[in-house]
């Protein structure tokens, strides 16, 4: 019986089941996987992504409750890029020579998911233990708080993506990538709009000066219970190849998992696609922190008129910053899996630039927009290039991977992500001045940003896939 119908999740075929040829039209020799074990591989992301949503959407509003000085919010926002940097390549790099009878990911999350529960437990309540509005000791709390979780959710992520690379062929893969992705943004729904459903069903949505509300409180623990449990799922669901499995499929030595270069050996041996993307990337993700930065503050400016983070007006634009997350999610999930996950693999740069192109007018867009229910419209946009930066990028890349250092190089990739992001904090103390304080117009620099992403995409050459290599 062909190995490609009859291999299941938490089945390992022996060292001699070789899938035939004729079945298998691309170059490695990858299973295709069951819808079943697909869906476990990829359902993970979306615990993961509550953290992230929670963190992205709120932690602007956080930071200002407890007397963060806007002009200086692009420092606490260089902690979570910083941390990614150093610690995915190293999950990367250490987990590609871990196999044990937990797996060779798996291990990891099963380590970083309770850390990460009992920090977003933490981080909302950084005003809430007495330290004193806009007091070092609450910002130096709060800032240690957001570095563990960032760290912590980080280790989480690895995982998924690197399970992607072992596990999924190259004809799945774009399905794969979609669907994780889309699984990501339904996190992102659950944890953007609880603020904003907690309120409707009478939770208190302000405090006391220096304390994060309630609603939000609430948020982050009903958060982090449910990246415990999809946590548990994926961990107990997903069974990872053995290393002689590994290698058989991956046509690499055997005993490859026993040898690890150096990073930086790494990077300079790095296929073309890293640097091509990574041009990209920068622009892309310059935008994106820009937007996690300062949209609850645009928002509050331009439909709120205010600049107070302790007014009721503030908050309210906090708590309809996480509607329009959830408005973003569902346009991203519907594109997701409706169009993205059914798109030729030879169109991928195609599909990337249109996606980009959504994003940056959606980001100009809000600086225009004065009406709360106008700015459902450019979130749409925004949402399709979200999803479509998530899903892309990664498409490109590992298409060009051969599955030797496979967690290694996805954890340098995301490099890419974590680099333009700190270079956008640290620049934002010169940029945010430079537009007169003025929160939309740092929407109007992000979009701008992602214009200019749009355009760089057309330096991207290794963008085939590897079926093209048969």
């Amino acid at each position: 019986m062909n190995q490609s119908t009859t291999h299941l999740a938490g089945g390992h075929p022996t060292a001699t089941t070789v899938p035939k040829k004729a079945t298998q039209p691309i170059s490695n020799s990858l299973p295709n996987l069951p819808m079943k074990t697909l869906f476990a591989i990829t359902f993970g992301f979306c615990g993961v992504n509550m953290a992230f949503s929670l963190q992205s959407s709120q932690m602007s509003r956080i930071f200002q409750t407890i007397g963060a000085d806007p002009t200086k919010l692009g420092l606490f926002f260089i902690l979570p890029p910083l941390a990614g940097l150093i610690v995915q390549p190293l999950i990367g790099k250490y987990s590609d020579i871990t196999w044990t009878r937990f797996g060779r990911r798996m291990p990891y999350l099963l380590f970083a998911a309770p850390i990460a529960a009992i920090v977003m437990i933490l981080l909302p309540n950084a005003g809430s233990f007495g330290f004193g509005y806009a007091s070092l000791a609450a910002l130096l709390f709060g800032a240690i708080a957001i570095s563990l979780m960032d760290l912590s959710s980080n280790v989480c992520m690895q995982p998924f993506r690197m399970i992607i690379g072992d596990m999924v062929n190259e004809s799945q893969k774009d399905k794969a990538w979609s669907w994780q992705q889309a699984f990501s943004n339904l996190g992102g729904v659950l944890a953007t709009i609880l603020p904003f459903v907690l309120t409707y069903f009478g939770v208190a949505n302000t405090a006391k000066r220096g304390v994060v509300p309630l609603s939000v409180r609430l948020a982050f623990y009903i958060g982090a219970a449910i990246l415990l449990g999809i946590s548990a799922y994926t961990i107990h669901e997903v069974k990872e190849y053995d290393p002689e499995t590994y290698a058989l499929y991956h046509h690499i030595d055997p005993n490859a998992h026993n040898k690890s270069k150096p990073i930086w050996q790494l990077i300079k041996e790095a296929p073309k696609a890293l640097w091509e993307v990574a041009l990209v990337q920068m622009f892309a993700w310059i935008g994106i922190q820009y937007m996690w930065t300062y949209t609850t503050g645009a928002i509050a400016q331009n439909v709120w008129h205010t600049t107070n983070a302790t007014s009721a007006g503030y908050q309210a634009a906090g708590n309809w910053y996480g509607i329009l997350t959830f408005i973003q999610s569902m346009a991203a999930v519907l594109y997701g899996f409706l169009i993205l996950s059914h798109t030729n693999p030879y169109k991928r740069k195609n599909w990337y630039r249109f996606g980009l192109f959504s994003f940056a007018i959606g980001l100009i867009w809000v600086f225009f927009i004065h009406s709360q229910y106008l700015l459902i419209v450019p979130f749409c946009l925004i949402g399709i290039g979200f999803f479509t930066v998530h899903v892309e990028p990664f498409n490109i890349f590992t298409s060009s991977l051969n599955g030797s250092n496979e967690g290694s190089y996805i954890g340098i990739f995301n490099g890419t992500i974590c680099l333009p992001q700190i270079l956008a904090s640290v620049a934002s103390f010169i940029v945010f001045q430079l537009v007169g304080k003025s929160m939309p117009g740092m929407m109007l620099i992000a979009g701008i940003s992602m214009l200019i992403a749009t355009i760089a995409i057309s330096v991207i050459k290794q963008d085939r896939p590897q079926i093209d290599k048969a």
